[in-house]
């Protein structure tokens, strides 16, 4: 699973990728470390999609960008441009179906 730590690095990828699923967290985030697994193995099932992660403790410029006030945020990007925001914790289920 790929991290990005910088906007540069997202504005390549969105620029370089049709669907792209952004997983904004942190590692003393307690919901996110429920995401996390779930999000990579939903990665593993989905291709057509890019899944990265972004630490908000790391990347604030993203995270301001994107106005991150809550974590887990996962946004959905498509073309280019965000299609959906999610906050808080998804189930596998959903997460699935958001992708689809």
């Amino acid at each position: 699973m790929k991290h990005i730590t910088n906007k540069a690095e997202l504005d390549q990828l969105l620029s370089t990728n049709k669907k792209v699923v952004v997983d904004f967290y942190a590692n003393w985030c307690g919901p996110c470390k429920i995401l996390g697994p779930i999000f990579e193995e939903v990665a593993q099932d989905k291709k057509d999609w890019t899944f990265v992660k972004v630490d908000v403790d790391q990347a604030n410029e993203i995270s301001s960008e994107y106005e991150i006030r809550s974590i887990p945020t996962v946004i959905f990007f498509q073309d280019g441009k965000m299609a959906d925001k999610r906050i808080g914790f998804i189930p596998k289920n959903e997460l699935k179906e958001l992708l689809k």
